[in-house]
């Protein structure tokens, strides 16, 4: 068997795994600790050996303690890549928690929509409205800056400043919510029993 082994028999080799595959498995096994790690070792081993094959020696016994050796070169080098794997990973600058930043986009979206009703009332006052409020309450001018500014008496600017507020605050008011029905004696089910 050594010899067609050597000459690359396929039909031989076959026998050979069929022969040594479990007995590498669980000296793999033994080695590694873990089945996963067990199976890629045998396979590495019987890829190995095919690659070897050429120093097999033709005469001889058992080839079982060749394929032992090369599991355990194979296992080693698993460990040492893995190692080295672990100790480049160890290197790597840690990664920074990302902070939850769900509440800030919420937010976001909050005054956005906030901002988006502010602008729909702003539209909704008259042109006049508008120039007055912009300029006493963004602005921050007083009455008089104001009437000087629009050249308009001050008594004209409070007068638009006051209904400014009033539809921006009729504006503001939320909607009434709907009355919320308690059990099943809803509209139209006071019959029911």
């Amino acid at each position: 068997m050594r010899a067609r082994i050597r000459d690359g028999n396929p039909a031989a080799f076959e026998e050979l795994f069929d022969d040594y595959a479990k007995a590498v498995y669980n000296h793999a096994f033994r080695l590694t600790g873990n089945w996963s790690a067990a199976e890629d070792v045998m396979a590495l081993t019987f890829l190995e050996a095919w690659r070897l094959r050429g120093r097999i020696d033709p005469e001889g016994g058992s080839i079982r303690p060749w394929l032992l050796g090369i599991a355990t070169n194979v296992a080693r080098n698993a460990r040492r890549a893995s190692r080295r794997h672990d100790d480049a990973l160890a290197r790597l600058p840690r990664a920074e928690a990302v902070p939850d930043f769900a509440d800030e986009v919420v937010g976001r979206l909050e005054d956005a929509d906030r901002l988006a009703a502010a602008r729909d009332a702003f539209g909704s006052l008259r042109r006049q409205e508008q120039d007055v409020f912009a300029l006493c309450v963004w602005a921050g001018l007083g009455y008089a800056e104001a009437a000087e500014a629009l050249g308009i008496p001050v008594g004209t600017v409070r007068s638009r400043l006051s209904r400014a507020r009033r539809k921006l605050a009729q504006h503001a008011e939320p909607p009434p919510r709907p009355r919320q029905v308690v059990g099943d004696r809803g509209p139209g089910k006071e019959g029911i029993r």
